[in-house]
């Protein structure tokens, strides 16, 4: 049965309602959040309970480093803005890249010492200058710069068994609205785009293993935002590009996924169709006891009844391949690891000017 919902849960450990719709076999994973965390031992805590109500769920979590990293005491680590790699690239571009390459190993090595088997990074938009809700998260203007210490940063990621997923295809850093409040649109050429914002994915695509398209609109190209498109995922994305890996949504919940008053399951059934392999559907637990995540549920299993959504028999398996493949290091292991120490320090390293 295909999982193509990603879902939060409301607090530090799961309640009963939590658990009946991560038995919902339209549920393939859990995303957490800061309200989710309270110490390492109760992060650890909640993921176990989450995979003993079903061990294939994917439990992912937004952590990139600087603002974006959501679990930031009781032993992890503050890990830089990505700007900062870029910064670096410019003076010594070997240490840039052997940085990010640590960041990524502590950044991975960490969470799944507690149980989170995904984060949703690294980001590949170019930095414009204009973007307040993408701004630092970006590595460099240079789409060049951001491939290389992207593919950096995910050898970090795999080096501790975990996978990527890089974002926001094909490009969030040139509008300037926050698309988690407002409608984001660029008004750039289709060309324009593939030269610049969306190069980074051609050149990494055989190695991607997952890709969250933005919630902008380029009307230029399509009048719906990329994650609704299906010019955007199937023409450009699957074909042109030739990325073959899991398309996973950006929230469902901001404000320009449903711009267009749709509801949650309105717009799960649009990103579907229009080539997702799952959507992801954040901080709505919280809201009158988790109904709209119920609704969700309801409504997309009857629009799957109905025949309205034919899902990609090859979904489910792109999902599942975003699962670990290798055991963890258990915490106080992590501590103690030569690997682990030594990407610890380089993580933090200074520019060389030899």
């Amino acid at each position: 049965m295909p999982s193509p919902l990603i879902l939060d849960v409301a607090g530090l450990e799961l309640g009963k309602a939590d658990r009946k719709r991560l038995r919902n076999p339209l549920v393939g994973g859990v995303v957490l959040f800061a309200r989710n965390w309270q110490n390492r031992a109760q992060l650890a805590a909640l993921c176990a309970q989450i995979k003993a109500v079903r061990p294939e769920l994917l439990i992912a979590v937004d952590h990139e480093g600087g603002r974006v990293q959501r679990f930031r005491t009781d032993g992890f680590t503050p890990l830089p803005a990505m700007r900062e790699l870029g910064v670096h690239w410019m003076l010594d571009a070997p240490g840039a890249m052997r940085r990010a390459a640590a960041c990524g190993l502590v950044l991975a090595a960490e969470l799944r010492a507690c149980g989170v088997d995904f984060s949703f990074t690294p980001v590949l938009d170019l930095d414009w200058g204009g973007s307040s809700v993408i701004g630092d998260r970006a590595f460099h203007a240079d789409a060049r710069v951001v491939a290389v210490l992207a593919q950096s940063l995910m050898a970090g990621l795999a080096r501790a068994g975990m996978a990527h997923c890089a974002k926001h295809f094909p490009g969030h850093g040139y509008a300037r609205a926050d698309t988690h409040v407002a409608v984001a649109r660029d008004p750039r050429p289709l060309q324009a785009i593939l030269q610049a914002d969306a190069a980074p994915y051609g050149w990494l695509a055989p190695g991607l293993r997952a890709v969250m398209p933005a919630h902008v609109i380029y009307p230029e190209v399509d009048a719906q935002p990329a994650g609704f498109s299906a010019f955007w995922l199937r023409e450009v994305l699957r074909e042109r590009i030739g990325f073959t890996g899991a398309i996973l949504s950006d929230d469902l919940g901001m404000a320009a996924a449903r711009a267009q008053g749709q509801s949650l399951a309105q717009a799960a059934l649009q990103g579907l169709q229009a080539g997702c392999d799952a959507m992801l559907v954040c901080n709505q637990s919280v809201i009158d006891d988790g109904r709209p995540l119920d609704d969700l549920l309801r409504e997309l299993a009857r629009a799957g009844d109905d025949g309205q959504w034919q899902p990609d028999p090859q979904s489910a398996r792109r999902l599942f391949d975003l699962l670990p493949q290798q055991p963890a290091l258990a915490w106080d292991e992590l501590m103690v690891s030569d690997t682990y120490r030594a990407a610890l320090e380089a993580a933090f390293a200074t520019p060389s000017q030899g």
